[in-house]
């Protein structure tokens, strides 16, 4: 599967990902600009991500401990995900996502 990743300064990333994997992972092991320190353990926002508007169904809703964290980071949307939240499936196959300012190690 792939996504479609476009990362803080704009850049565009076309990532393989792999059945079942977190898309957090994802976007850390292709080396983009995201913290994820607690590496999926959903304790923190460090992995912020905007859906695209056209993915937003296929992706879903975020659950009420996600929406919890994702009120912690000040340039949340309405489209805001926790990227290790979505996992990787044949349904998300061309996934297209932007990752938030508040994901970023810098």
């Amino acid at each position: 599967m792939i996504i479609h990743v476009t990362d803080q300064s704009g850049e565009n990333h076309e990532l393989e990902g792999l059945e079942g994997w977190r898309v957090m992972e994802v976007i850390r092991d292709w080396g983009l600009n995201i913290k994820a320190e607690c590496g999926g353990a959903l304790s923190c926002a460090t992995c912020h991500v905007y859906v695209d508007k056209d993915w937003m169904e296929v992706v879903g809703a975020p659950s009420d401990e996600e929406e919890d964290m994702l009120d912690s980071v000040g340039d949340v949307r309405s489209n805001s995900r926790l990227s290790c939240q979505i996992l990787c499936s044949d349904a998300m196959d061309g996934l297209k996502l932007t990752l938030a300012p508040s994901a970023a190690k810098d």
